[in-house]
């Protein structure tokens, strides 16, 4: 029988966490101020931390704690007040790579689950299995392995331990997520959360007789993006990957928006719901496809899932496609009328989708749009409060968009 798997999501801030719980996810994974691996995002502060965790405790959603930082000397004493404090904030699991945090954790917090990051780079069986003789719950596989070593690696662990994997999102020309590139360039170490994606430079070859003379790695005076990876993308095949004995499909993204957050977990959602739905014939709807292609992503791939990608990099620019934009957040439906917060400029005639939790986006055209109750021709005031005339019941928290222009 089939295991129903975790819909793991990002949670960069506040905003990010609600719109993860909204749209579905079974967990969410978050930082705090310290030990984190991103270091750009919002994260909670530890009375945040509390509050994100009772909310989403509430609607029955777990929340993991990232702790995945490689800490220096200078580091390890404050580290066991920051573990009580984690536990005292009720989160469900603490997400860790280097074995010192994790002897540390088994010490001073000996209930808490502990899940073993990507970045400690699982790639075998005996090594996932050793986690789990110290104390790992589950273990976060390193992005480089194919299905077919996922299924040894379930075949050869015990069956209590949990196995998550990315399916979702930016991926690196590292290891598991281990880079050097940044510190190096920038003084901005990878490790420690404060990456400056060195990878999606573009770059020129320089001969060091010549110094001042670039020539382009390719005919093209723009250079070449050559480290710059695509993203990962496994919607149409987690069927492949459930069969495989993977119990989390994490989607990465604590840097993205909270409208990114919001379609994929709602994607991913209804992708598993419709897998267990029918697990021998899984073929998502289209519309499920579709909604990934609705957020600023690069290129898409399978990564390694298949084996060592032949196509893995994007050479044309180190930005992003984006083809909607969101123009409007439901706060509530009354009387007929769809009450929004606005978020970029729209107009009476405008052509929008709505995209709910768990429903397929409908299209609908503005007729009318009321600010303080006067009518007006176009939503100029971000964060301003409209109402929308609409035949629609509308759910709070869904999302107006419109096609980019």
């Amino acid at each position: 029988m089939l295991i129903k798997p975790e819909v793991l999501a990002p949670a960069g801030d506040r905003e990010r966490l609600e719109a993860a719980v909204r749209y579905g996810a079974d967990a969410v994974y978050l930082g705090s101020t310290q030990y984190g691996m991103r270091a750009a995002p919002t994260n909670f502060s530890l009375k945040e931390l509390e509050a994100a965790v009772q909310y989403a405790h509430v609607r029955n959603v777990r929340v993991y704690l990232t702790c995945n930082t490689l800490p220096r000397n200078s580091e390890m004493d404050a580290l066991p007040q920051f573990l009580l404090a984690a536990e005292q904030c009720g989160v469900d699991a603490l997400i860790v790579t280097d074995i010192g945090v994790l002897g540390m954790v088994k010490r001073t917090v000996p209930d808490m689950e502990v899940h073993i990051s990507t970045q400690a780079g699982i790639v075998n069986y005996v090594t996932a299995a050793e986690f789990y003789r110290m104390g790992a719950k589950r273990v976060v596989l390193a992005r480089e392995l194919s299905i077919d070593e996922i299924a040894e690696i379930r075949e050869k662990t015990p069956p209590e331990l949990e196995i998550e994997v990315f399916v979702h999102g930016a991926m690196c020309v590292s290891v598991s997520g281990r880079c050097l590139l940044s510190n190096y360039l920038t003084a901005r170490d990878a490790n420690r959360g404060e990456c400056a994606q060195p990878c999606r430079w573009a770059y020129h070859l320089m001969e060091e007789k010549r110094p001042g003379k670039y020539f382009p790695v390719f005919e093209d005076d723009r250079g070449t993006y050559i480290l710059n990876a695509k993203d990962l993308c496994m919607i149409e095949h987690l069927d492949r990957l459930a069969k495989a004995g993977v119990t989390s499909f994490k989607i990465e993204g604590r840097a993205k928006s909270s409208y990114y957050v919001s379609v994929v977990t709602n994607a991913y959602r209804c992708a598993v719901d419709e897998l267990m739905r029918n697990p021998e014939d899984y073929r998502p709807a289209r519309w499920i496809l579709d909604e990934v292609k609705k957020v600023s992503h690069r290129q898409y791939s399978t990564g390694f899932f298949f084996g060592t990608p032949e196509a893995g990099q994007y050479y044309d620019n180190g930005g992003y496609q984006r083809s909607y934009d969101v123009v409007a957040v439901a706060e509530g439906y009354r009387d007929g009328r769809l009450i929004v917060a606005q978020r970029n400029k729209f107009a009476v005639g405008d052509t929008v989708e709505v995209l709910e939790p768990g429903k397929p986006p409908f299209v609908w055209t503005i007729s009318a749009i009321y600010e303080d109750g006067a009518a007006v021709q176009a939503a100029c005031h971000p964060m301003a409060q409209l109402e929308l005339p609409c035949p629609h019941p509308t759910a709070e928290g869904a999302i107006l968009r419109r096609a980019a222009e």
